[in-house]
């Protein structure tokens, strides 16, 4: 391996990255540096989140710098603010020693009045994301004639934030002959049409394979059932006590509400998603940064440029839609050459996107097993004991209390005082994994069994389990089971299990309200069709096709012989799914 030295890097650059604590290269910053050192020279690099990008590209473009010369020769494009700030500070850092070097950060949510003032008063290297610099531009404030070298930072980032066309109007505005350097974790289309239009035969150079994962990150996922998620959650959670983690959710209505269960049972968390204020975003990411918090719950969106180098762990409320936001989630922990753990929370219709998703990242999954209640408690209390070993004394602090704390314990021997500070810590935690049922992680065996309905299943006690000739497929959902049940039943009905499968199912009522939901609930229809409730056998229920069939059958029988003409309801006003 080289040295920073041997791959060129100047003395001025060489003194502050040695104070910042670089020894050596990271991969990705052996093969760029040199060849951007060169002239001429465009670049492609594949390169995950987290392994040195900022002085692969940085240490090259300011040893390259003009001083003399105060006008733009650089330009870093990035696709967030919080990543603009970053990069500028890094390579702030860079340039420590050498003298009148200006970097200016410009990005949305700020003044743009002293952006231009800055400007104007002469800048080496502009760190922009898109919209803020067309901004600039189409007010004829910044001049980026000069510009020798270009670099893009997170270019899929930028194509999925819809950036292309600011990135088309931006770089017809620089000249021809710059350097241009694309980083990208991922290789979609898009970054092909860029290299094809503002490249010259650029050299690629791939850390890994493409859009290969972290050799450092472990993939797990648990399958659990959909009511389970967040029991799941709080279980991984308690069972990596020192855990620094994003925790990933798909809506903002899911991430506030995530967020808000986690504080509500005693979690050091918060949410960062879109409705939150430019003000608010920061001081949450604030608190994260310096570890005020523990859990951060955020939409992907809202966690673009948070740049946090020891995660622990990145938790997947569910898989994303598409692999390349996998990606960039897992890449998120295991950075600078730290191990990291990306844990998915999956439903068992998820199991196909997993397999897609190994096969992208070239790195098999492992299935994780739902750690017991026992189990956890067991890992707090090491966690706590090894706390206390390594807890440093400040001895002249406390000198003069100890003689009464010595007084007031002197009855009680170390075993009492040990017994009685581990239950003063833990005995919430330990009277909740008491109760607490253990949840059941599902296999796909299991699973399509229950789907089918070969099952057995028993009802819970005191309450009596139905069938309902409504399934997913329709658009039933549990929130609209239940808001079926009380609108078609008058008074207030208590719910118990519910069990959705395809074309049909299943849901628990209270014994002595039984018969009524049955009776009220068979003189309805929805979106023209009959609703058939019927109490569900323990053996064989709902063997099928056949079965559901012969309900129906009966079930309608009964109804053209009753008078009258049932009532209609609905549920989310979501049509019945035609085949």
């Amino acid at each position: 391996m080289k040295t920073f030295e041997e791959l060129g890097v100047a003395a001025p650059i060489l003194k502050a990255i040695q104070e910042l604590g670089y020894v050596s290269p990271m991969p990705v910053q052996e093969e760029v540096i040199p060849y951007l050192l060169g002239q001429d020279n465009d670049v492609i690099a594949l390169a995950q989140t987290g392994t040195g990008k900022t002085a692969a590209f940085g240490l090259p473009i300011l040893q390259k710098i003009e001083v003399e010369d105060y006008q733009p020769q650089a330009l870093v494009l990035c696709p967030t603010r919080e990543l603009c700030l970053q990069i500028a500070d890094d390579l702030n850092d860079y340039s420590k020693y050498i003298d009148h070097l200006r970097v200016l950060p410009v990005y949305g949510g700020s003044s743009i009045e002293s952006q231009i003032k800055t400007l104007k008063r002469g800048v080496h290297v502009v760190v922009a994301t898109p919209g803020r610099l067309l901004d600039l531009m189409n007010r004829k404030t910044v001049d980026l004639s000069h510009i020798r070298n270009v670099i893009m930072d997170e270019a899929d980032e930028m194509l999925n934030m819809g950036f292309t066309d600011s990135i088309n109007a931006i770089l017809a505005e620089v000249p021809a002959s710059r350097n241009m350097l694309l980083f990208s974790a991922t290789m979609p289309q898009g970054i092909a049409a860029i290299t094809k239009q503002y490249m010259n035969h650029p050299k690629e150079i791939v850390i890994g394979n493409k859009n290969e994962g972290n050799k450092n990150i472990r993939d797990i996922y648990f399958m659990v059932r959909a009511q389970d998620k967040y029991l799941a959650l709080k279980r991984i959670a308690d069972f990596y006590p020192n855990i620094y983690a994003i925790i990933f959710c798909r809506t903002r209505k899911e991430t506030q509400e995530i967020a808000d269960k986690l504080i509500q049972d005693g979690y050091n968390a918060d949410s960062l998603h879109g409705e939150l204020s430019q003000a608010q975003r920061d001081y949450v990411m604030q608190k994260f940064r310096i570890k005020n918090l523990q859990l951060l719950v955020a939409t992907d969106v809202a966690a673009r440029g948070l740049d946090v180098d020891d995660l622990t762990h990145v938790i997947n409320y569910g898989l994303p839609d598409d692999i390349e936001s996998y990606t960039h989630r897992r890449g998120r922990t295991g950075r600078a050459g730290k191990t990291g753990i990306s844990i998915s929370i999956c439903h068992i219709r998820e199991k196909g996107k997993i397999k897609e998703i190994e096969r992208v990242i070239n790195k098999k999954f492992e299935k994780g097993v739902m750690p017991s209640g026992k189990e956890i408690c067991a890992k707090q209390l090491f966690n706590l004991v090894d706390q206390i070993e390594k807890v440093k004394v400040n001895e002249e602090e406390i000198a003069e209390l100890m003689p009464q704390i010595y007084r007031k314990l002197e009855w009680l021997d170390k075993e009492d005082i040990i017994k009685r500070m581990v239950s003063l810590e833990f005995n919430r935690m330990i009277d909740y994994y008491k109760d607490a049922d253990e949840i059941e992680t599902v296999d796909e065996k299991s699973s399509r069994k229950d789907r089918e309905g070969g099952r057995k299943r028993k009802a819970e006690e005191g309450f009596v389990r139905f069938f309902i000739n409504f399934g997913k497929t329709d658009g039933l959902y549990t929130n609209q089971l239940i808001d079926l049940v009380n609108k078609c039943v008058p008074g207030k009905v208590r719910i118990g299990r519910i069990d959705l499968m395809e074309k049909f199912s299943f849901f628990e009522v209270e014994e002595k309200e039984a018969r009524r939901v049955e009776k009220c609930m068979n003189n309805f229809e929805v979106d023209g069709r009959r609703i058939v409730v019927e109490e569900a056998q323990e053996k064989g229920e709902g063997k099928g096709k056949e079965k559901e069939r012969k309900r129906r059958s009966t079930a309608q029988k009964r109804f053209e012989r009753a008078n009258g003409k049932p009532g209609k309801q609905s549920f989310g006003d979501k049509k019945r799914k035609k085949k």
